[in-house]
Formats: C-alpha cells, sequence, structure tokens
C-alpha cells in the first residue's frame, strides 16, 4: 500500500467513526466488555493453574510394601517407580522416620511420653513407603495403576477426591471464561458489522463515482478496514489499563485484609499476567474489529 494511500485510509478511517459516533462507541464499548471479562477471566484461571501447580507440588503419594520385603527389592521397586513418565520425585521413608513423623504430628513431639506407652517399640515398623510426587495431577489415577501392578507393592494411598475436585474447579472456570467470551465477540462483530454498514450507506454516492473513475475495489474497502482495526485497538487497549489497576487493588487487598489468603495463595505477579495478556487482548481486538470490517465490505460493496 503507498504511503498516499495509507493516508488516506487512516483519515477517511477517523471519519467514518466521527460520522457513525453512536454506532462505533457501541462498537468500542462492547470490545471493552469483550476484552475486559477475558482479562479478569484470564488473570483468574492463571492464578487457578498457579494453585493446582502448588497443590501439585505439595500433593504426594505413598507407596507400601509387602511385609517382610528385603532392601534390595525396595530398591529395585525405587528404580521402577522413577521409570514411570508422570512421576516427578521419588523420596524414601525409613520405618524409623515414619515413626519420627507420627510422634511430631500427633504428640507434639512429645518423646517421653511416647517412650512411657511404647518404650523402645516401633508400631510403624512396617511402614517404610516411598512418598512421590507428580508431573500432572490429572493422570493420577493412570499413574496409581501402574504404581500398583509393581510386584511387591502392598498399598497405595493418594488424595484421590482433592486431585478430581480441583481438576473440575479448573474446568469449569476455563468452560465459563470460553463461554462468556464467544458469546461477547459474536455480539462484537455484529455491532461492527453495523457500524461498517451505516457509514458504507452514508458513502454510497461518493463510493459509487469512485468506483465509476476508475478506484480499485482495496481502494474503496481500505478506509472500512482501518475503522473496524481503530475500534478494536481502542476497545482492546481501555480495558486492559482497568484490568491492570483493578488486578494491583484486588490482590493488594485480599493481601492486606485476609491473612490466610496471603499465607495460603501466591498471587501470579501483575507483570506476568500482562506479558501474555497484552498482545493477546490487542490481537483479539484488532482482529475482531478487522474481521467485522472485512465480511461487511464484501457483502456490501458491490456498487
Amino acid at each position: 500500500m503507498k504511503i498516499s494511500t495509507l493516508g488516506y485510509s487512516i483519515r477517511q478511517g477517523f471519519k467514518n467513526i466521527r460520522r457513525n459516533l453512536l454506532f462505533s462507541l457501541a462498537s468500542i464499548g462492547t470490545i471493552i466488555a469483550c476484552v475486559f471479562l477475558f482479562g479478569v477471566f484470564y488473570s483468574v484461571v492463571e492464578n487457578m493453574q498457579q494453585i493446582v501447580r502448588s497443590v501439585e507440588d505439595s500433593l504426594t503419594i505413598s507407596v507400601f510394601f509387602d511385609e517382610n520385603i528385603d532392601e534390595e527389592r525396595i530398591s529395585q521397586i525405587g528404580t521402577e517407580l522413577q521409570g514411570i513418565n508422570n512421576v516427578a520425585s521419588v523420596y524414601y521413608i525409613t520405618a524409623d522416620k515414619a515413626w519420627a513423623s507420627y510422634i511430631e504430628d500427633v504428640y507434639q513431639g512429645d518423646k517421653e511420653y511416647v517412650d512411657s506407652v511404647f518404650g523402645e517399640d516401633n508400631p510403624l515398623q512396617n511402614s517404610a513407603s516411598y512418598e512421590l510426587t507428580l508431573k500432572d495431577i490429572k493422570e493420577q489415577k493412570a499413574t496409581v495403576e501402574q504404581i500398583q501392578s509393581i510386584s511387591g507393592v502392598r498399598k497405595v494411598n493418594s488424595s484421590d477426591s482433592t486431585a478430581s475436585n480441583l481438576n473440575s474447579l479448573q474446568n469449569l472456570v476455563t468452560y465459563s471464561s470460553i463461554s462468556v467470551i464467544v458469546i461477547l465477540l459474536l455480539v462484537s462483530l455484529f455491532l461492527i458489522s453495523n457500524t461498517i454498514t451505516i457509514g458504507i450507506s452514508v458513502r454510497k454516492e461518493e463510493i459509487a463515482i469512485m468506483k465509476l473513475i476508475g478506484a480499485k475495489d482495496f481502494f474503496v474497502r481500505a478506509p472500512f478496514l482501518v475503522e473496524g482495526i481503530i475500534i478494536g485497538l481502542i476497545g482492546s487497549v481501555i480495558p486492559q489499563c482497568i484490568v491492570y489497576f483493578m488486578y494491583q487493588a484486588v490482590t493488594q487487598y485480599l493481601k492486606g485484609h485476609f491473612s490466610i489468603v496471603e499465607s495460603m495463595v501466591s498471587f501470579v505477579p501483575v507483570g506476568e499476567i500482562f506479558k501474555e495478556l497484552t498482545p493477546i487482548a490487542i490481537l483479539f481486538g484488532v482482529g475482531v474489529g478487522f474481521l467485522g470490517s472485512l465480511v461487511t465490505t464484501h457483502r456490501h460493496l458491490k456498487v
């Protein structure tokens, strides 16, 4: 595109927006709402994924062995566990370590009382185990089945309900976000299409004259495409500013007023959120504006 043609298209694009200000503002407002909700849902999903990753790191699977199994076989089981694709780490807990941990958790480390009750006996002498963390909590069920098939493994303890609830919650947030965004996307396309259609109607005679004197289709369509891109760009930038300051304000408020939230949840830094959100939001807004304009001009500019 020549510089003169580009300049003309940009000027006409802004003129079209001024001519149809009401519809242009409606289109911009819809894209703002769409991108704003996308930004909110994106921030929620990112933090949900971080929570899930944090829980994944804390969730462990305990693998117990058959009674009277020898140390050599226990070592072999450890090697087999490390060979499973979804296993992130394998940690061996001896019976003595298991008993010491039990004393700490149940009796608050009161060794004198424990010694008076149990003496030198270790009630958990057959409770040596491997403690595993997983790479992907969604694959926990399949991984447990693999572990249970290993010879010498007596029992596998896992938090199936926790993993299932986390996955269900994450899926609910994701699918809800997609549904709302798709609806707003269709509304945005409809409003942009109406805005461009009105602009074409207003300039119909002018466009007809341009076509009669030999103006190419692209030259005629370009201002309307630019109009759609401008609408999409404005509609994508404004909500990002709102989401940016709102995200900081909400996370600071939660940290300041609810100490339990700060101790349990580590929010994703705003910089990391917008490092990915900004290009996606701009591409989304500009893409919707361009697509709406392109479809409308192809349908109506047949003069």
